[in-house]
């Protein structure tokens, strides 16, 4: 500035040249960013603001003093370590001013944790508000599955990790494998591994390809700084949200980052969340050999103690035949007893139907000629020839009568209705009655033919008479010395062999029969 401003020419009247405010503020410019275009500065992240387009505004300061500082959109993506307030950092880049405000800023290209110290207290504070949140919590961890179909990895396709995985499982128990490639170090590490998380949890179960049934985020030991992508918030939002059962395996059994306290189960090694995944197959046929010699043990044992057990109340109980031989004592004597039960009652009914029939054939013969008369009776008064005449009388008493000719004309068409009608139901009356009595004498005829003795005969059984007396008995026919067998068709003598007729029998022999009444059946008794 030494050639622009020159202390003679001050003062009225002096030859110093004239600036204007942009000449001023650009050689400002100039010399700021001349001097000092490339430097690091060390401070605290004091007042930071991310508006919506992306840049990061943020001052750097120490005890004394304030420097403004920009993060630019394009350098904002790729930076390693966001910037966060009250976080001490070592930015890299140009100092160069505003002209619009007459003010300084430094343009950030780079800006890291300000040494190990400063990452531990970052991380410390990132723990404790996503641990605030609830992301931490027990209660939200799920059960890994005994036995996974699918085994989703998230890991660098390259490194010893996986060999080390797939190794482990195929000497367990082999499971399929999905692999999600991504960066496992460096700036891409965190929204890569976030992507994987939740690119596994959107596959659609049974879909062409499988969802995993279990996940595993993995990578081998490292700094902090190396291990950085997985202590970023987005991986540890994606890891809380997975629906799929996770297991971290970052590092060794030593390094400790925040997805650890995120996933379901934090495994020391990959090797370790290998053996976590899946049982080894030989223990599970072992352990299942041994619990087919329990079961197979503990079944025959029991049926060896139940058997004994029935074998003993067998022996308790009675023999089959002994139970039985009582009721078929009972049956033989019961079946001994019935066939002369039945052909005693059988003869007895035989007989019995005999005499009814016999006492019914002249009753029932008077009965329906004495209803036959009745009805002809009804029939005569019921004509309709009488019912015409008691008509053609009313009809003459009529003409006698000395009365109006119009109420008269009208008193006889009266008259001659209820006539017609009375006619009318006089003719049902007497039809209805004769076809009920028609039908009674039927069924009474069908009764005296279905109960006499006559039809019993026609069935081939015979009547066995000594005159006109009727014998049941063996013994009564012995002691007659003729004796006559009535047939459906007729009668005939006969004499029984070794008959010994009593003296009485003669004369009673000899007495004529009596000569039935004409018209009709002779009694049987």
């Amino acid at each position: 500035m030494d050639d622009l401003i020159d202390d003679e020419g001050e003062g009225p009247g002096g030859n110093a040249p004239e600036f204007t405010v942009s000449e001023i503020s650009g050689a400002v410019k100039r010399t700021v960013e001349g001097a000092f275009s490339h430097v690091r500065v060390r401070g605290e992240v004091g007042r930071l603001s991310r508006p919506r387009s992306g840049h990061i505004y943020l001052d750097l300061k120490d005890e004394r003093s304030v420097l403004a500082s920009v993060v630019w959109k394009g350098v904002s993506a790729r930076l390693t370590h966001q910037p966060e307030e009250g976080m001490e950092v070592i930015a890299t880049g140009r100092l160069t001013t505003f002209p619009g405000q007459s003010k300084y800023q430094l343009v950030i290209d780079d800006i890291r944790p300000a040494g190990a110290g400063a990452l531990m207290a970052m991380l410390e504070k990132r723990k404790k508000a996503l641990a605030a949140e609830g992301l931490f919590d027990d209660a939200r961890k799920q059960r890994l599955p005994f036995l996974p179909e699918v085994i989703g990895v998230v890991t660098s396709p390259s490194g010893a990790v996986i060999r080390d995985i797939l190794h482990r499982l195929r000497d367990r128990f082999p499971r399929k494998v999905l692999i999600w490639p991504v960066a496992v170090q460096g700036e891409r590490c965190a929204p890569e591994v976030a992507r994987a998380i939740r690119g596994f949890n959107a596959m659609t179960p049974g879909g062409a390809l499988p969802r995993p049934d279990l996940l595993i985020v993995a990578r081998g030991g490292g700094s902090l700084e190396d291990l950085w992508g997985f202590n970023e918030e987005a991986v540890v939002r994606a890891t809380a949200e997975s629906a799929i059962p996770l297991i971290s395996a970052v590092g060794h059994e030593t390094d400790t980052t925040l997805i650890d306290y995120a996933s379901d189960y934090r495994a020391p090694t990959p090797t370790g969340a290998a053996e976590k995944a899946v049982p080894v197959r030989m223990d599970l046929l072992n352990w299942l050999r041994q619990q087919e010699g329990i079961l197979t043990r503990a079944m025959t044992g029991g049926l060896s103690a139940r058997g004994q057990r029935v074998r003993d109340v067998g022996r308790a109980l009675p023999r089959p035949d002994a139970l039985l031989e009582p009721a078929r004592q009972r049956l033989d004597l019961a079946a001994l007893r019935l066939a002369p039960a039945l052909k005693g009652r059988t003869q007895e009914a035989r007989a019995r139907l005999d005499r009814l029939a016999a006492r019914l054939d002249p009753a029932l013969e008077r009965a329906v000629a004495s209803k036959r008369l009745e009805l002809g009776r009804a029939a005569g008064r019921l004509s309709p020839a009488r019912l015409e005449a008691l008509v053609r009388e009313g009809r003459r008493a009529l003409a006698r009568w000395q009365m109006n000719p119009q109420r008269l004309s009208a008193r006889t068409s009266q008259m001659e209705e209820r006539l017609s009608a009375a006619r009318h139901r006089f003719g049902q009356v007497a039809e209805a009655s004769v076809l009920r009595r028609r039908e009674r004498l039927d069924g009474l005829e069908r009764l005296r033919v279905t109960l006499g003795y006559t039809q019993t005969l026609a069935r081939g059984y015979a009547v066995i008479r000594s005159g006109e007396a009727v014998l049941t008995e063996r013994a009564q026919a012995e002691s007659h010395a003729a004796l006559e067998i009535e047939f459906a068709d007729g009668r005939l003598g006969v004499t029984p062999t070794g008959a010994t007729p009593k003296p009485a029998a003669k004369a009673a022999a000899k007495k004529p029969a009596k000569k039935p009444p004409e018209g009709g059946q002779g009694s049987l008794f």
